[in-house]
């Protein structure tokens, strides 16, 4: 049943999503000026939490828009009905619709979708990961110096020992290619596709991550934070590779 409207959920967001892409729409600014949100985000939440509620009117939500919806329930849905939307909003078909669903405190259930280019991951814990129904795995690749890595950046920050920046240029300097997409949730599941073989990123919220990690480490991946503890969504920073290059990046990111 959890996965049955995790999967209506998220096609009733990203319908919206389809409808307004490249189309005309309300833009406003969060906490910067590049910190976006949209109509359409607003919409896409509406339609998500229209269908949980419906079928699950007293489960915990947390949703980027609405935020918190506590509850006693042991199962929380955490919600981005649009990540990526500086993307969304500048017509770049690189954003999507993400859901987790963490159950005592253990994420189960994820569904990150672009219906955009059509790319539906899903994993559900113990049973792998896919793309559009099709098993998806990790690289197998295990010389950080030939790996492709992708990263993003918090829209402002206080420059301080380690920042983004300079992990940035750590990488970059020592002829990594490293790429930024713009969408969290898309890095981690082209991350769980072999695509991208390691992530890292300094400040997500856990809308960002919840669905993405869980898609990564069914697809045979490993999910931290910058100390190499286990992934927690809730946590800012986090690293995510094919298991074999994690160690590593850790040692790159942390000054090494």
């Amino acid at each position: 049943m959890l996965k049955a409207t995790l999967l209506k959920a998220t096609q009733a967001g990203a319908k919206v999503l389809k409808e307004y892409f490249n189309g005309t729409f309300e833009i406003s600014s969060k906490s910067t000026a590049n910190d976006l949100v949209t109509e359409a985000d607003k919409k896409a939440e509406a339609a998500i939490l229209a269908v949980i509620r419906d079928e699950y009117p007293d489960h915990y939500i947390l949703s980027e828009e609405t935020g918190e919806i506590a509850s006693n329930s042991n199962t929380k849905w955490i919600i981005d009905p649009i990540d990526g939307t500086v993307n969304f909003a500048h017509n770049i078909p690189l954003c999507c619709v993400s859901i987790g669903v963490e159950q005592d405190g253990e994420m189960i259930l994820g569904a990150v979708y672009n219906p955009i280019i059509n790319e539906f991951f899903f994993a559900q814990k113990g049973f792998g990961a896919t793309l559009n129904d099709q098993k998806i795995s990790v690289s197998k690749k295990t010389d950080m110096s030939k790996a492709c890595l992708v990263t993003g950046f918090p829209y402002n920050w206080e420059e301080m020992p380690n920042d983004p920046m300079q992990v940035f240029e750590r990488f970059v300097k020592q002829g990594q290619p490293v790429r930024r997409l713009g969408s969290a949730a898309i890095d981690l599941c082209w991350v769980a596709a072999g695509r991208f073989d390691g992530f890292w990123e300094h400040n997500l919220n856990a809308w960002d991550s919840a669905a993405g990690s869980l898609i990564v480490t069914e697809a045979g991946g490993k999910v931290t934070d910058f100390k190499g503890n286990a992934y927690k969504p809730e946590q800012r920073r986090v690293l995510a590779t094919n298991g074999h290059i994690h160690n590593d990046l850790l040692q790159v990111i942390n000054n090494g």
